[in-house]
């Protein structure tokens, strides 16, 4: 197997689901006591968050750039960044260090894609749902894109962080989330795209109106077949 570098911490919630995946998926694969060869770099969210709000994305991106090339002198033969906001700052970890680094929009979209979908909603952060850098990478697969109205996209980016990132999920969020997802399905859209890593612990990827795409699973299992091709 090949050793993985995750960069999480962003939320720690997320990163808990990356590491348990992808080790769940080693032992599927290769059974017994077997686990995956992970070096974990996780940072402290509060002032990351802050500085996400104050737009100052080039210390953000310096900072992840750092964590890379410590990950990669440790030994990371490969890196995952586990948030879709901070894919953002995606190309201040391929200019840091030389080895690959999984992007969760093109997984994403391969995925999209085998199932012949053209036209699906992204949910996530409203850095990520107003901004170009996932739903451009998305669209450059041949995959239209909407997104929630601004009212909506508000109610989303306050749910996320006053409560997944601290790891709680309210009942009230789930039924609001179950809402947008069916309004979404009226409005003409195929799928819904979870574009933020913890958006899974209120919607539901099998039992909803629409098909849904977990990024986080989905950049897990591209993770994991990543460790265990070691050709």
């Amino acid at each position: 197997m090949r050793k993985l570098g995750l960069i999480g911490g962003m939320s720690w919630a997320s990163t808990a689901m990356y590491y348990e995946q992808i080790n769940r998926g080693v032992r599927r694969k290769l059974g017994g006591r077997h686990s995956a060869p992970l070096l974990i770099e996780s940072f402290d969210f509060e002032p990351i968050a802050q500085a996400q709000a104050d737009g100052e994305w080039d210390r953000l991106g310096n900072q992840l750039a750092e964590s890379a090339r410590r990950l990669a002198t440790a030994g990371a033969e490969g890196l995952v960044l586990c948030s879709n906001t901070m894919h953002k700052l995606y190309d201040y970890l391929t200019d840091a260090v030389d080895i690959p680094v999984l992007h969760i929009g093109d997984v994403t979209a391969k995925a999209i894609r085998a199932e012949k979908i053209g036209r699906a909603a992204l949910l996530g952060t409203r850095f990520t749902m107003s901004e170009g850098f996932l739903r451009d990478r998305l669209k450059s697969h041949g995959i239209e894109l909407a997104i929630p109205d601004p009212e909506r996209m508000a109610e989303i980016d306050r749910i996320i962080f006053d409560e997944l990132v601290l790891g709680e999920a309210t009942v009230e969020s789930k039924r609001t989330m179950k809402t947008f997802v069916t309004n979404l399905q009226k409005a003409g859209n195929e799928a819904v795209v979870l574009g933020c890593t913890e958006l899974v612990m209120v919607v539901n990827p099998n039992s909803n109106v629409l098909p849904i795409f977990d990024t986080t699973a989905l950049h897990a299992e591209a993770a994991l077949d990543w460790i265990l091709d070691a050709e």
